[in-house]
C-alpha cells in the first residue's frame, strides 16, 4: 500500500524535452513548466486506480491490476492496452511513445518516464 495516498509534484528534471519529443506544444508546455500536478493512488492489494490531475483541472485515470492487461488512457485521449508489472517494489508500464516507472523512495513518488535518451524525472511529496 505504499502507493496510496495523494501526492503533489516537487521537481521535474528534463520536463520540456521530452515534451517536445511527445510533441507537445510549446504553449503548453509552458503552462505546465511549473506546475504542480497532482497524483492520486487507491491500491487494493494488487488492483490500483492512479489519477492525475492536470491544469484546468485535466483528469487521466487508469485502473489496472498488477499482471493483467487494461485498457489505459495518455493525457492526449489515446486509447491503449498494457500490463503493469510491480518488481522490486517498482510498478512498470509502457505506454505508446514511453516506458514509465514509479517507485516510492525516502517516502516520495519518484516517478521516470523515458523515450530513448529522453527522460522526465518527477518527484512529489505526500499531501
Amino acid at each position: 500500500m505504499a502507493f496510496a495516498g495523494r501526492w503533489e509534484t516537487e521537481t521535474q528534471e528534463g520536463y520540456e524535452a521530452f515534451c517536445k519529443l511527445l510533441g507537445i506544444p510549446d504553449d503548453v508546455i509552458m503552462k505546465g513548466r511549473d506546475y504542480k500536478l497532482i497524483t492520486e493512488v487507491t491500491q487494493d492489494g494488487d488492483n490500483f486506480s492512479w489519477t492525475q490531475i492536470y491544469p484546468t483541472n485535466a483528469r487521466v485515470t487508469n485502473k489496472f491490476t498488477i499482471g493483467k492487461e487494461c485498457d489505459m488512457e495518455t493525457i492526449g485521449g489515446k486509447q491503449f492496452k498494457a500490463t503493469v508489472s510491480l518488481e522490486g517494489g517498482k510498478l512498470s508500464v509502457t505506454f505508446p511513445n514511453y516506458h514509465h516507472t514509479s517507485e516510492i523512495c525516502g517516502g516520495k513518488l519518484v516517478e521516470i518516464s523515458k523515450a530513448g535518451s529522453v527522460e522526465l524525472k518527477r518527484t512529489s511529496k505526500k499531501i
